[in-house]
C-alpha cells in the first residue's frame, strides 16, 4: 500500500459516520470520472448516426438566390 492511500484511509478513519455519505457520494464521482464506460458514449453516437440525413451536392449560387427571393422577393441583389 502506498504511502498516498494509506494516508486516505487514516483519514476515512477520523471521518464521523454521520459525514461518510458524502465522501462516498465524491469518490463515486471521481472513481466514475476515470471509469468511463465508453459504451454510452458510442451508444449515443450510434443514435445520432441514424437520424443524419444524407444531403445532396448544394449549389450554393441557387440557394444563394432562393433566399434572396424569399427575402427581398426578387432574384438579384445588386
Amino acid at each position: 500500500m502506498t504511502s498516498l492511500r494509506k494516508d486516505a484511509f487514516e483519514l476515512l478513519e477520523k471521518i464521523p459516520e454521520d459525514k461518510l455519505t458524502f465522501v462516498i457520494q465524491i469518490m463515486q464521482g471521481v472513481n466514475g470520472l476515470y471509469n468511463d464506460d465508453s459504451t454510452d458514449r458510442n451508444e449515443a453516437f450510434e443514435r445520432l448516426e441514424k437520424m443524419r440525413k444524407k444531403v445532396d451536392e448544394l449549389n450554393y449560387e441557387e440557394e444563394l438566390a432562393a433566399y434572396r427571393e424569399g427575402k427581398y422577393g426578387c432574384a438579384s441583389v445588386g
